[in-house]
């Protein structure tokens, strides 16, 4: 472990006392920087209860401030450090596609609290979104530092199949709505936004006519786009193709845009080239596959298109293929193997989330039950539109559920649908900023799986 360098040792008292928190706590916060400009944060409370939660932070866009956080939100902050729990979290020294640095960073900020408070009776790792895959990635890589894990929206499903999943709703994208644009799918141009700013044209464009949108869903669904954006309305009905489409292009000209043909840039410079392929892929079957189809098929037949015609057009496009030196940075940052090192695993996920999509949890599970740990794993999702948009009830619910898993050393059904929900609405209203929405579900398949079991 690099040089610790300590910037700021504080004690305060903190005053935790958003309603229904009755006690408060003397909190000792410590902050601090390693050697490779990472900043680290740790909050201890003066009830200290053993436990040591480790945070990983989800994806900085390059340019913006990247602090060290040790939690997701301030209500969930106030109430775990009341009940007990020190917080531990760092910046990574870089932003974007940060997983290298986060593997090193976060171990490093472990052995920062052991010099400062010794070590924990028990550590687990939690974390959102990039945070999830960083916090699945750790207890893969590192299993004798945790006791539990709590990825949270996480992209388990690996970097390797997560990107390839992007490029392949690109492809769509570029070969039946702008087949000659400059579009870049790989190779992006890095930094610079020009190629976002293509994109965005052609997306909105298309979204003007009927046969455009038609094609849109059909990239949707070769991405396995939910029909479902923003939380705040509910979910549209089944047969709904004319929302759901309409949220789906929300989604790609919003959120999975700037990913897949801005930030894709970033990944490649990191990676140094490119690490995705379409090479072999059949877009027909991706489509019979995928929970999008009815979708596409009714929208193509609106449309008066022939959606045999543009699946032929996408069979006989040339394909992409990837720089084998790039696929093996993304696989090391990172694909699973399955393996969770005899550790209790809880993942958290909402069912309309379009970033981070709910199949990755279908690829973990798939994965771990491979691996003969499937016992070990447990799943929950949240009936709710939106990336990471669970509540701070249920999010605490979430932990107390892993938290009696590890103090029992069984399930016993802590982490069922509706145990998570009466444990949120016992958390009373200042945590519940919406009802508790735990749902009994089952997530789509993943159309383009890739881990360590089969490679």
């Amino acid at each position: 472990m690099g040089k610790r360098v300590l910037v700021a040792l504080v004690v305060a008292t903190v005053a935790l006392a958003m309603a229904p928190i009755t006690a408060s706590a003397s909190v000792t916060t410590t902050t601090g920087s390693f050697d490779d400009g990472a900043t680290y944060l740790i909050e201890v409370p003066g009830n200290w209860n053993g436990t040591l939660l480790l945070y990983s932070h989800g994806y900085v866009v390059p340019g913006s401030p990247n602090p060290a956080k040790d939690v997701g939100d301030p209500l969930t902050r106030a109430y775990l450090l009341n009940a007990g729990y020190a917080l531990a979290g760092s910046s990574y020294a870089t932003t974007g596609w940060a997983l290298k640095e986060a593997f090193v960073d976060q171990i490093q900020t472990l052995g920062a609290f052991n010099d400062l408070y010794g070590k924990p009776a028990r550590t687990i790792g939690w974390g959102h979104s990039l945070g999830g895959i960083i916090t699945a990635g750790l207890l893969q890589r590192f299993p004798n530092r945790f006791d539990a894990a709590l990825p949270m929206c996480g992209v388990v499903a690996g970097g390797v199949a997560v990107w390839n999943e992007g490029l392949d709703a690109e492809f769509v994208i570029k070969q039946l709505l702008a087949p000659n644009s400059n579009l870049q799918l790989v190779n992006v141009t890095w930094p610079g936004q020009s190629n976002l700013l293509t994109a965005e044209s052609i997306l909105a464009a298309a979204q003007a006519t009927p046969q455009g949108r038609a094609k849109l869903a059909l990239a949707a669904a070769v991405g396995d786009l939910p029909g479902w954006f923003a939380s705040a309305s509910a979910e549209p009905a089944s047969t709904d193709y004319t929302t759901q489409e309409a949220n789906q292009f929300a989604w790609i000209s919003q959120v999975d845009g700037p990913f897949v043909f801005w930030l894709r840039g970033e990944l490649e410079a990191r990676a140094g080239g490119n690490p995705s392929w379409n090479t072999g892929v059949d877009y027909a079957a991706q489509l019979a596959n995928s929970i999008d189809n009815a979708e596409v098929r009714a929208l193509y037949a609106a449309a008066g298109l022939d959606l045999n015609a543009d699946l032929a057009t996408l069979a006989a496009a040339p394909r992409i293929a990837a720089d084998p030196r790039a696929v093996r940075y993304l696989t090391r940052y990172i694909a699973f193997d399955g393996d969770l090192g005899g550790k209790p695993v809880l993942t958290i996920h909402t069912t309309g989330d379009g970033l981070v999509l709910n199949s990755d949890e279908e690829a973990y599970r798939s994965v771990v039950e491979d691996a003969g740990d499937a016992e070990l794993l447990r799943q929950a999702f949240v009936h709710r539109a939106g990336h990471c948009t669970f509540t701070p009830a249920e999010t605490i619910a979430a932990l107390q559920a892993l938290v009696s898993r590890l103090n029992t050393g069984v399930w016993t059904g802590q982490a069922d649908p509706a145990n998570l929900d009466n444990a949120a609405t016992a958390l009373g209203s200042t945590f519940n900023v919406a009802p508790p929405s735990y749902i009994d579900f089952e997530p789509a398949p993943f159309l383009r799986p890739f881990d360590l079991g089969d490679h």
